[in-house]
């Protein structure tokens, strides 16, 4: 392995682009220590811990916990996602746009440079809203004018978000990997070592009692096999053998192979679970918003519909379901048209074994692709419920009419087990992804140069050991 390793460094374009990357990914790690001016450090971080769980816990996790601290880069590349996802549904729904995204490189790069004027704009209004937020509150988290506060913190975060979008295509462009993953990536991993020594801590503190090493083992152990589980299924997919006829050009006789067009299990990633989660979370946005002084979750009509779309509460838990399959399937009919493919392969002289070229085609891996998308749907349902169950249960009991009946279930059902789970679904599921998708750039650049791959059997030629 040390030797694979090694490899990456003896190419020199992979090893500039490795530095490369490893450079920008540090010059955006330190922007999460520049704070905004004027902000109470102290108060902002006490009204993060009281609303962890609401939608500023999931924004806060994409921003590598700079939104938390408000640093100049405070509003992440969620600017940036949200503005790509328009563009990908308006390419659905908007003709014109469809045809420029057809056009090749060219299209391409409109498109791109429409997504950035977009991300900027949302960056003014999402940081507008930040500040104004801030300056209503009751909780000084503002140490300035209202005045003077406002326009720096519009004009601080949107340039913060300018130069992270900046960064992304950089790294995309000239280093190794997909550059807005991996910036979503690096603030998420740089959390592990606080929760490695949170979890020393109540091993240290006895916080379990006499179960405690128990305890500690199997949460260990049921964090790899979450991480096992997420690598196999993110790497499994369904295999539709294609056969190519012969043709004849010219005096050479061409086709005739066999291959297989490959469909991830998983294929929309983490998307569903982004789209869910961020609609699911606007609810408990709005019942922060006052009304003639009073809050909205205070209410006598909207407060139980608040309460009720907690995470944890039963409702919440069984939207959050639906709305997961709901956008499995949503996103996977924007990226993946069967009509397109079977068209493609029926321009090439391809065809399935077994089933007529068209419409037959189109419709046969319409159908596959259905079965295997609700697995998929399966599965990111599961991986985001596991750390709910272990957090904080599903509350069963707090069900009206028939929740005196859920109270003899067992407390972890109900309750949790009181883990302090720092890995969750959707955090799992971007860290496991875009390491085996970086991983496989690498490989692939390390086979394409006869060099030895980290999988078995991969690459033709080993690297020399003289540098």
């Amino acid at each position: 392995m040390f030797e694979k390793l090694a490899n990456i460094f003896r190419i020199p374009d992979l090893r500039k682009r490795v530095l490369f990357t490893l450079g920008l990914l540090a010059v955006y790690r330190l922007g999460a220590f520049i704070p905004t001016p004027g902000i109470n450090s102290t108060a902002l971080a006490q009204f993060f811990n009281a609303n962890s769980q609401s939608a500023l816990g999931l924004a806060d996790l994409f921003t590598g916990g700079n939104l938390r601290k408000l640093t100049i880069f405070a509003l992440g590349i969620m600017p940036y996602i949200t503005a790509s996802i328009i563009f990908q549904l308006l390419t659905v729904i908007y003709e014109p746009l469809a045809k420029l995204q057809k056009e090749g490189e060219l299209g391409r790069r409109k498109i791109t440079q429409w997504t950035r004027y977009v991300t900027v704009l949302l960056g003014v209004i999402q940081s507008f809203a930040i500040s104004l937020t801030l300056t209503t509150s009751s909780a000084n988290m503002v140490t300035i004018s209202r005045p003077a506060f406002i326009p720096m913190c519009v004009i601080t975060l949107t340039a913060g978000t300018a130069f992270i979008m900046w960064l992304g295509e950089q790294i995309t462009e000239r280093g190794i990997g997909n550059g807005m993953s991996l910036l979503i990536f690096t603030g998420i991993v740089v959390g592990l070592p606080r929760g490695i020594y949170n979890l020393y801590e109540k091993a240290r503190d006895q916080t379990w009692g006499p179960l405690t090493p128990v305890v500690v083992g199997l949460l260990v152990v049921g964090m790899a096999a979450v991480v096992a589980f997420i690598v196999f299924v993110e790497r499994s997919e369904r295999r539709i053998p294609v056969q190519y006829a012969k043709r004849i050009v010219g005096r050479k006789m061409m086709g005739g192979q066999s291959t297989h067009l490959p469909l991830r299990v998983n294929s929309g990633g983490v998307m569903p679970i982004i789209f869910a989660s961020s609609i699911l979370s606007a609810p408990l946005l709005f019942s922060q918003i006052h009304y003639q002084g009073v809050l909205l979750q205070d209410n006598s009509f909207l407060g139980p519909i608040f309460r009720n779309l907690i995470p944890g509460e039963p409702w919440y838990v069984l939207l959050n379901t639906f709305a997961i399959i709901f956008f499995a399937y949503f996103y996977i009919s924007i990226v993946f048209r069967p009509d397109d493919i079977a068209d493609n392969m029926r321009k090439y002289g391809g065809f399935i074994p077994g089933i007529r070229p068209g419409r037959r085609t189109s419709d046969f891996i319409n159908d596959v692709l259905t079965r295997i998308t609700l697995v998929g749907a399966c599965y990111l349902v599961i991986v985001q419920l596991i750390p709910t169950m272990l957090m904080t249960g599903i509350h069963f009991n707090h069900l009206w009419l028939i929740g005196r009946y859920f109270d003899t279930l067992p407390a972890f059902i109900t309750n949790g087990f009181g883990f302090t789970f720092y890995f969750g679904g959707t955090s799992l599921l971007i860290v496991v992804g875009v390491a085996m998708d970086t991983v496989q750039q690498v490989e692939s650049q390390l086979i394409m140069r006869h060099y030895d791959g980290f999988s078995p059997k991969s690459g033709r030629i080993r690297g020399r050991r003289s540098w």
